[in-house]
């Protein structure tokens, strides 16, 4: 690595819709918003910080704008509260909405930590750079919260596609390793979501997205 590369280096790939993470079909002066889904493991890996800010960086250069908004997931903060669940059950409602507020809980660590602003919204037209979503407050607005279901099944990356199905816009998930196929084989949402890659409320919520590709952090 040169003096001047990125610390964390990342891969990037296209789903389909139902075979191939979907591309879009719009020039890329034109491309619709875009949704970032940054998976809570990462925040457990040195370096992280640097991690995200080399990670919008390499989108802005991929893209004819800078990427739009984010929405961080769980990690180890949730993680926890699995484990509190599964050794003595607890009503499925209260554990829903505990894990949802940890969201916001790991998503004002991540604004700390890198300067990112945190919203309830989409931003402004003529915003620039990339905001952080506040996930409880925009799901507290539109009975939002009340159209997802409720228990383990549904998680950040079904969020972050319900997001994205709100604005009409692209949904890339970063996770901390690619998808569970063979380079360039197309593969169903439905088969991520039986490999656990994503969850199993997620071929659903995404069936109508315009396009949902993905990131991880290269080896």
């Amino acid at each position: 690595m040169t003096r001047d590369s990125p610390a964390w280096q990342w891969q990037f790939g296209a789903l389909a819709r139902h075979a191939a993470l979907r591309k879009p079909t719009v020039p890329a002066v034109s491309l619709p918003p875009l949704v970032i889904k940054l998976g809570g493991s990462l925040l457990s890996q040195p370096g992280w910080p640097q991690g995200i800010a080399d990670l919008l960086q390499a989108l802005a250069a991929r893209r004819a704008e800078p990427p739009a908004l984010l929405v961080v997931g769980g990690g180890g903060v949730v993680e926890g509260l699995r484990q509190i669940d599964a050794a003595s059950p607890q009503p499925a409602a209260l554990m829903h909405a505990l894990a949802i507020d940890l969201m916001g809980i790991t998503a004002r660590v991540v604004s700390a930590a890198t300067g990112l602003q945190l919203t309830a919204a989409w931003p402004d037209a003529g915003a620039t750079g990339a905001r952080l979503l506040d996930v409880p407050q925009w799901l507290a607005k539109n009975q939002r919260l009340a159209r997802l279901p409720v228990g383990w099944e549904v998680t950040s990356d079904s969020i972050a596609a319900s997001v994205a199905a709100a604005y009409g816009g692209q949904l890339l998930l970063v996770k901390s390793v690619p998808p569970p196929c063979e380079p360039d084989s197309p593969i169903q949402l439905e088969a991520l979501a039986a490999a656990g890659w994503v969850d199993t409320h997620f071929p659903s919520v995404a069936a109508d997205l315009t396009a949902i590709s993905w990131a991880a952090r290269r080896a």
